[in-house]
């Protein structure tokens, strides 16, 4: 019953109809046959299954129920065959929340038109984008966006998967439909959820117009909030060149702190935007300033930069062994990376390969459970000290063990690392071997004599 209503094989229902195939039956991909033959916009089968029991509102399939499927698919007289069999318009649930969502995703205006005429809550809540309003500005329908705010949609609705309807149209880079709202009344600087604001998520997402349109529309530069802290952090991270300078040249200031990353040149710094450093510095942001994730930009850097973003910070005065951040320092962020060069460049101006802090403790540490054997074997011709304790991992040896990276805890072996060290998450070298599951490494400790009892 379901596969020949999909596929519009009105003999074929009508058929199994005869000898009493049940129409409620449900399964597959949509639900139930009434759904199936909706979505696929097949009329007369629709009417066929209404005339002989079908549930109109019977929920469950990828769209939910019948309406909500007619509706998506933009099939005009399904959905008006639906309501006059009285369909629920203000049914909820599933992805879409509502047909009137639904229709408003893929900018069905006839059928939007008519899910009004029949009742259809126009600032209902619910589904992925939240709100009719949202759905329609995520895919940039603007007739579609202006017919709901005609009909008294709510322009600051907050809700969905973007928060708002202006943050939708903004990542999804929909000029006109910013325009729109903005001039509907939203709400320029209301702050939003993740992002903190509309200038905010727009500087991480959308193109140098939208940003220059919320400027113009009295955005607060200097906002703060969200998971960037400002507008100017946000842009950082992403490498957007051009909206950094926008939002200079509107006022945006480069000591500011706050944010996942402290500050706008740590966020820069982590991406290796090397122009963006450059113009942070000329505008006075301080190399050696602290927080964030990263604690400072040298480490951010270290960890995931080019070995010509650290050698710029460097030059500009960066301290080489500043204490901080998640990786401690800048040489435990590289080593933890593998990054050989930046981590050459980082010993060969003074960084300290016994600097103790950060996550895991020390630099070697940080090698050894990246199983970076190259990075690794030049902490130790520095001086690295196998014996160091600290960190996650307790010691060098247990942290080369959880990675099972043999050839590292034989190197430490050799050089005097304690078998029976005991500390950190698994206790020892011997358990951490065996609970994550390294048999090779596991046997190598027992023969050097690791105590299964201990």
């Amino acid at each position: 019953m379901h596969w020949a209503s999909e596929q519009g094989h009105l003999n074929t229902v009508e058929l199994l109809l005869a000898h009493g195939a049940d129409i409620h039956a449900q399964g597959g991909q949509y639900g139930n046959a009434l759904q199936a033959a909706s979505a696929q916009g097949h009329f007369e089968i629709v009417q066929l299954l209404l005339n002989n029991g079908a549930d109109v509102n019977a929920q469950g399939g990828e769209y939910g129920n019948a309406l909500r499927a007619a509706s998506i698919r933009g099939h005009l007289k399904t959905v008006e065959l639906l309501l006059a069999n009285s369909a629920n318009v203000q049914a909820q649930g599933f992805f879409y929340g509502n047909a009137l969502q639904a229709a408003s995703e893929l900018g069905h205006l006839e059928i939007i038109q008519l899910l009004l005429n029949n009742g259809a809550d126009i600032r209902a809540q619910g589904g992925e984008c939240g709100s009719a309003l949202q759905a329609a500005s995520t895919r940039g329908h603007l007739k579609t966006v202006q017919l709901l705010l005609d009909k008294g949609a709510d322009v600051n609705a907050q809700g969905g998967f973007y928060g708002n309807a202006l943050r939708a149209a903004s990542i999804r880079g929909h000029l006109e439909v910013v325009h729109l709202l903005l001039n509907q009344g939203f709400d320029v600087n209301a702050q939003d959820g993740e992002y903190g604001n509309a200038l905010q998520t727009a500087s991480r997402y959308a193109p140098l117009e939208i940003v220059q349109l919320l400027l113009g529309k009295g955005a607060d530069v200097h906002a703060q909030g969200g998971f960037y802290g400002n507008a100017l952090q946000a842009a950082s991270v992403r490498g957007h060149l051009e909206i950094v300078q926008l939002l200079l040249n509107n006022g945006a200031d480069v000591h500011t702190h706050g944010g996942a990353y402290g500050s706008a040149l740590q966020a820069a710094s982590r991406e290796g935007c090397l122009a963006i450093i450059q113009l942070m510095l000329s505008k006075g942001a301080d190399v050696n300033a602290q927080g964030g994730f990263y604690g400072n930009a040298l480490q951010a850097a270290s960890k995931y930069a080019p070995l010509a973003t650290v050698q710029l910070l460097l030059d500009k005065g960066a301290d080489i062994n500043a204490q901080g951040g998640e990786y401690g320092n800048a040489l435990q962020s590289a080593s933890l990376r593998g990054h050989h060069e930046i981590a050459q460049l980082l010993l060969n101006n003074g960084a300290n390969v016994n600097a103790q802090g950060g996550e895991y403790g020390n630099a070697l540490q940080a090698a050894s459970i990246g199983g970076h054997l190259k990075t690794f074997r030049l902490l130790l011709d520095r001086g690295a000290d196998v014996h160091a304790q600290g960190g996650e991992c307790g010691s060098v040896l247990q942290a080369a063990s959880i990675g099972g990276h043999s050839e590292i805890v034989q190197l430490l072996l050799d050089r005097g690392a304690d078998v029976y060290e005991q500390g950190g998450f698994y206790g020892n070298a011997l358990q951490a071997a065996y609970k994550c599951g390294h048999l090779e490494t596991f046997q190598l400790l027992l023969d050097k004599g690791a105590d299964v009892h201990a």
